[in-house]
């Protein structure tokens, strides 16, 4: 059984840093393309950043390229995603997805999905 569960949500000040974590299991991990992905209330879900199976190639979103960076661990089968300068406008649910294709941005081609860590930003 697959499952993706993420950790480090949590209330932070406008300019703060957060690091989210995603531990996989239940799947050969350094085979799958990992995702953020997040939703705000009222909103549709939308791509935050996304890294290929190696590692080698990452992908943002626009707004958030110069902040947010993510990073993999294969040995220990754990995706991260390191938040900086917060604004306001990042509060989201933020998830955590895996890939067995290359369709980073793209929700609905994920094959798996977290239950997701709460981010807020206050200003």
């Amino acid at each position: 059984q697959v499952q993706l569960v993420e950790s480090g949500g949590g209330l932070v000040q406008a300019g703060g840093s957060l690091r989210l974590s995603c531990a996989a299991s239940g799947l050969i991990f350094s085979n799958y393309a990992m995702g953020w992905f997040r939703q705000a209330p009222g909103k549709e879900r939308e791509f935050v950043a996304a890294i290929s199976w190696s590692g080698g190639d990452t992908y943002y979103e626009d707004s958030v390229k110069g902040r947010f960076t993510i990073s993999r661990d294969n040995r220990k089968n754990m995706v991260y995603l390191q938040m900086n300068s917060l604004k306001p406008e990042d509060t989201a649910v933020y998830y955590c997805a895996a890939d067995s294709g290359r369709h980073y941005y793209t929700a609905s081609q994920y094959d798996y999905w977290g239950q997701g860590t709460q981010v807020t930003v206050s200003s």
